[in-house]
């Protein structure tokens, strides 16, 4: 599920960014295109379960394959010999036939196959939004025509309230082309490591918002003259989405297409890096710069370098994930020693509160329009219920085989004594994802928080629980998918337009631009088409409003 250093930028959208959702504005549909009358699932049936329903082992009536794209990550290589491949097949009487395609291409290969007709039938590691490219030729199958065969997805839908988030999925046309990866809950990941020992060394609590880590990251700097406060990884997108996100706006990762509420609450949008707020939040970090508590090499540097300043001590905080801070911890007592001690800030808050911005929709699956001309149509859409959505399923996606590859203690799963996995049991010598194929990046999301957090150290289950006290989930968007004709003009716009906004943003924190000229940049967003594109936005938000 995780890498080993880095997250892709679409992960960070699909949980823990400002602009979760925004990336659905740029969805698309016509008539002529994926939304054609649903066949009639009976006379596809060959496989299918009779009595299928929710808590239902599926077991094919007779076997079958079924082609599905593979995003290979390099942290944990495709294997054919994965315990995964031939439990599922026993299980549930399907081979799974995998094309693979290494991470670094994925989004590309992705493309190319389904335009060119060559896609086979699933394609997972598909975030809501990134549909909308292929929904207008018709290659893509508008799934939302047979959820109801899918009794396991309905139920997660209807048990976790899900129904305002899926209503954001549908096109124009009042269908959706992608089915997500679901979550009971909102849950966070993204935010600062900090050396605690530091802190303490300082006598300073822990900051609760981004100005009262200013004042820590003062202390530090006076303190410690050989340290950097903060010299960030991720080219410093993540970080610039997390304090967006408190301030009510996007940017870096979470930038998205740019579009906003006006303030909390409005359906009305408007475009976030015109605001005043996108400007405080600027401010922030301009001003960590020109006082030397940031490097200003955060927004340039490769990842690498960066968590080297970190590991030898050269740096006080840097941005993380669960899986970074055990990488951390590792590089820290290897080169400062036991006395460095490493933890995950609780996010700080800004001028819209303590904000936990994120979706309770993950990464899902697209579907080729020919899978809907398959005898065994009916059944895959079973199996595909079954994997992706009932508990049975996505414990086995996640944790495998019971008495192999984990076991039991009492309600709580671990590790078998011979498997790590995230950290967890590190002296076992078989990794979960690397040796058995378990908990992957295509088919291992979604799923209660007490699954979620089965995954978990003891320490990050005790900063989702802080997180999910202490900070409320972002609002989302209202919905806006544009038409054929809002799509092919928005395109010629929006990515200029965020082009312009992130090089902006970029010279702005860096002070290579006196933020004296922000009133200019304003003007400069709608000569780089900023009026256009919302012209665009709320004429298509009002067509799906009706």
């Amino acid at each position: 599920m995780k890498g080993t250093l880095m997250f892709s930028r679409r992960s960070f959208l699909a949980t823990s960014s400002a602009a979760t959702g925004l990336a659905l504005s740029l969805a698309a549909c016509s008539s002529d295109g994926g939304g054609d009358d649903p066949v009639d699932v009976a006379d596809l049936s060959t496989g299918a379960m009779d009595d299928y329903a929710v808590g239902t082992q599926f077991t094919a009536t007779e076997p079958f394959d079924l082609p599905i794209l593979f995003n290979d990550n390099a942290a944990y290589p495709y294997r054919e010999d994965w315990l995964f491949w031939s439990e599922l097949t026993k299980l549930t009487n399907v081979t799974l036939k995998p094309t693979i395609v290494p991470m670094s291409d994925y989004e590309q290969k992705r493309s190319l196959l389904v335009s060119a007709g060559d896609a086979p039938y699933v394609i997972p590691k598909t975030y809501p939004g990134q549909e909308s490219a292929f929904v207008t030729s018709g290659a893509i199958l508008a799934i939302s025509d047979y959820v109801e065969h899918m009794p396991n997805y309905q139920d997660k839908v209807s048990t976790w309230g899900l129904e305002e988030e899926i209503e954001r999925l549908k096109q124009q046309d009042g269908k959706y082309y992608v089915m997500p990866g679901l979550h009971e809950e909102v849950w966070p990941d993204y935010t600062l490591a900090y050396r605690v020992d530091v802190l303490e060394e300082l006598g300073l609590p822990e900051p609760t918002t981004w100005d009262e880590l200013t004042e820590v990251y003062r202390r530090v700097r006076e303190a410690k003259p050989e340290m950097w406060p903060l010299s960030d990884r991720f080219k410093g997108d993540c970080l610039l989405g997390l304090v967006a996100a408190s301030h009510g706006v996007g940017s870096g990762w979470g930038l998205g297409d740019g579009v906003v509420r006006d303030e909390p609450g409005s359906d009305t949008l408007v475009f976030g890096p015109q605001q005043d707020e996108y400007r405080a939040m600027t401010e922030w970090f301009a001003t960590g710069v020109a006082e030397k508590l940031i490097d200003p090499e955060s927004f340039t540097q490769e990842d690498d370098p960066a968590v080297q300043k970190f590991v030898t001590g050269k740096s006080f905080s840097i941005a993380t994930n669960s899986q970074n801070l055990i990488d951390y911890r590792t590089g820290l007592i290897e080169n400062v020693g036991e006395k460095a001690v490493v933890k995950k800030m609780l996010l700080p808050g800004g001028p819209r509160g303590q904000v936990m911005a994120g979706s309770r929709l993950e990464n899902g699956v697209m579907f080729t329009a020919e899978m809907a001309e398959d005898e065994h149509f009916l059944a895959i859409l079973q199996f595909f219920d079954w994997l992706w959505y009932s508990d049975a399923g996505q414990e086995f996606a996640k944790w495998g085989v019971e008495g192999v590859t984990f076991e039991r203690e009492g309600d709580k799963r671990v590790p078998a004594a011979d498997v790590t996995f995230l950290g967890i049991n590190p002296e076992g010598t078989k990794d979960l994802r690397k040796d058995f194929g378990f908990s992957g990046g295509n088919y291992a999301y979604g799923g209660t928080t007490e699954l979620l957090r089965s995954t978990m150290n003891d320490e990050e289950v005790a900063w989702q629980e802080e997180m999910a006290a202490g900070h409320e989930p972002a609002e989302p968007l209202p919905p806006y998918p544009f038409d054929e004709i809002q799509q092919e003009d928005a395109t010629l716009v929006v990515t200029p337009l965020t082009d312009f906004v992130s090089q902006s943003t970029l010279k702005f924190t860096t002070g290579q631009r006196d933020l004296a000229e922000w009133d200019a940049f304003v003007t400069e967003c709608d000569d780089n088409g900023a009026s256009t594109y919302m012209d665009i936005v709320h004429e298509a938000q009002d067509a799906f409003a009706g």
